[in-house]
Parts: structure tokens; sequence; C-alpha cells
């Protein structure tokens, strides 16, 4: 078909599998696995349906900005909102990332950065982990057209001390540095403080993992206000109305619940420390993780082979076919009872069990 040879192609990001199996146990797409915050729940019971006929309000004017603005102790022109941190970082993609130069980020890392790189036909070069899984601040210290990672980072969970990532954006100041802090609740340090120092520092969150909300599509970017207006300009070019009115209202409501959110991010961590002991047990090495999964490859098992028994037993992780990491399962930190099971389930393919 000759119109073929004019299709823009790219080789899409790859999610993690979403089985609709009842009874399973799902570990493989660092959801959150406690309920939104009880105010979320109630604020569905009182969704007035007759405004589903309209158009939802521009996200910057609704109490979800405000209430980001007051728990952040910023502006609301500070704050912008899309539909999930992969809308924001695509729309920054879109609008920073276009002076012809090659973008930097590192060559393990969130799958999706190549993948937006190739539909804006932006430029890309990948700097390497060192053998520690770690970011290298004098990696990004090239010219270049901008710089994105994860802090943590993803799929390893590796921390980058907040000195290191102000290193790389002073390093960088003709150029937007993006920090995406997806997982940033999970015992790390925002490099939120020092967006007031730079004006090039666009910090990335959701509500996808810590709150809890995966299923309604919530992330915001915080910068200066001449960041968030020029991102403003893109959204509004492309759809105005990106975030739909249920998900404006839950949204302004869970992050009301500053304990619940706290005690869940507690929760969590507390579970994660306990698996790093139980993993290690059982023959696994893995760097420390300050995210909501475990990054883990088995000293004589082959990440594959346990990946695919796991889903014989209903229990899914993630497992990537890939250079460098294919030695080594993601595994997201459930409830303490998910993760009981996760380790029956291992003494049995590990040969432990007694």
């Amino acid at each position: 078909m000759k119109w073929e040879e004019h299709v823009h192609r790219v080789v899409p990001y790859t999610p993690g599998e979403q089985p609709q199996k009842a009874g399973i146990i799902k570990l493989n797409t660092n959801e959150c696995p406690y309920a939104p915050a009880p105010g979320v729940e109630q604020a569905i019971a009182g969704l007035d349906v007759e405004k589903f006929r309209l158009y939802p309000p521009f996200p910057e004017k609704t109490a979800l900005a405000e209430e980001l603005a007051a728990y952040y102790h910023i502006g609301t022109d500070q704050i912008f909102i899309g539909v999930g941190s992969d809308d924001v970082l695509s729309l920054a993609f879109m609008t920073f990332f276009q002076s012809g130069r090659p973008i930097l980020f590192p060559d393990i890392t969130y799958s999706f950065y190549d993948v937006w790189a190739d539909v804006y036909r932006i430029p890309y070069e990948k700097r390497a982990l060192d053998a520690d899984f770690r970011i290298c601040p004098a990696d990004y210290k090239t010219p270049n057209g901008g710089v994105i990672f994860p802090n943590p980072n993803a799929p390893t969970g590796v921390l980058m001390p907040l000195e290191k990532v102000e290193e790389i954006v002073a390093a960088n100041r003709d150029v937007v540095v993006i920090v995406d802090e997806a997982y940033i609740d999970f015992g790390g340090t925002s490099a939120l403080p020092l967006i007031d120092k730079y004006d090039n520092l666009l910090v990335v969150q959701t509500f996808s993992k810590s709150r809890a909300m995966a299923g309604m599509r919530i992330g915001y970017a915080m910068g200066q206000p001449a960041l968030i207006r020029y991102l403003n300009d893109v959204k509004y070019s492309v759809n105005s109305y990106t975030l739909n009115t249920a998900a404006l209202a839950l949204g302004a409501e869970a992050v009301r619940d500053g304990a619940y959110f706290a005690s869940c991010c507690q929760k969590i961590i507390k579970t994660r420390e306990r698996a790093e002991e139980e993993l290690a047990k059982r023959g696994f090495v893995f760097p420390k993780s300050w995210a909501n999964f475990i990054f883990a490859s088995h000293k004589t098992i082959s990440a594959r082979e346990i990946f695919e028994r796991l889903k014989e037993n209903d229990i899914y992780v993630r497992w990537w076919d890939q250079e460098r990491i294919r030695g080594y399962l993601r595994i997201t930190i459930g409830t303490d009872e998910q993760m009981e099971a996760l380790y029956r389930a291992l003494d049995r393919i590990c040969g432990q069990e007694t």
C-alpha cells in the first residue's frame, strides 16, 4: 500500500501485563496495593453527574491545583496538571526538547523516553549507568538539547543524592532538565526545593504510585512560572480539556488527606524493607531500593525462569529481555499478605521449601 511509505513508524512502549483473571497477585506495574484516601470514595458518591455534560474546567483553575500548591508550598502558577505523568512528560518533550541537539538520559531507565524522542523526532544519546546502576553526573556535562532522568531511577530503584541532582541541573543552565519523581515518596528527597534556584528545572510527579490512583490518570509538573506557561501553551494547542471532571475532583480529595498518604507510604517502605531481607534469604541480590519495587537477580536461577514459574502460580512480576538487565526481575511491593504468597512461591521455585 503506497500510503504506508509516509507513515511515521516507531517502536511503541511496552507496558506491563494487565491480566484480568480473578485471584492473581499483580506485582508487575508498581501500582499501590492500598485503596485511595477514604475521602476519594466519599467524593465519588457526591459527584454531580449533571456536570458531566459540560467540559471540565482548566486544571490550573481547580481545587486540585490549589490543594497541590498548598501541599508543596508553591504557587498555582508553578504547577502543570496532565493525564498521568506520561502525558505531562510527553508534552514536556514536545515543548522543551526542540533545539535539534541530542537530549541525554540513562541507558537503563523508563523505556518511554526513547519512544517519545522517536515520536517527536528528537535526537537522543543514552548515558550508561555504572556497574552499581548509578547515574554519573559527569556524563551529563557535555553539550546537549536537554536532560531527563528518573529519581529514584526505574527499573533499578537506585536514588541519586540531591547534591548530585543539583550538579546535573547546574551544569545544564542553557537547557531544561526534567527530574521524573514518580517514586520519590518512598524514602527519597525531592528536587522540588531547587526550582526556586534554577529556572531550567522541571520536577514531575504522579498520583499513580504513592497516591493509589493509577486508574484516574493524574500527573503534574512543578517549576518556575515561565516553564509552566510554555507547557500550557503547547497543551492548549493540542487539547485544552486534558483532565476529566471526576479526576479533578477526586484528585483534590486525595491530596487533602495528608495523614493517609503518609501512612500508606510508610507501610510500603516497611514491607519493602522486610522484602529485602526475605529475598536475600532466598538467594537474591539487588541494589538498595528507594521505590515501591525491588530490582532483584537470583544467584543461580535465571530471571526468565523465575518470571515464568511465578506466572504459573498466578503471581505477576516484570522481566525484560534486554542487555544488562535480563538477569533481573522488578518486583512491586504488595500487601504483606501478597508478599508472603510470593515468598512461598519462591521457596518452591528455588528449592527451599521445607
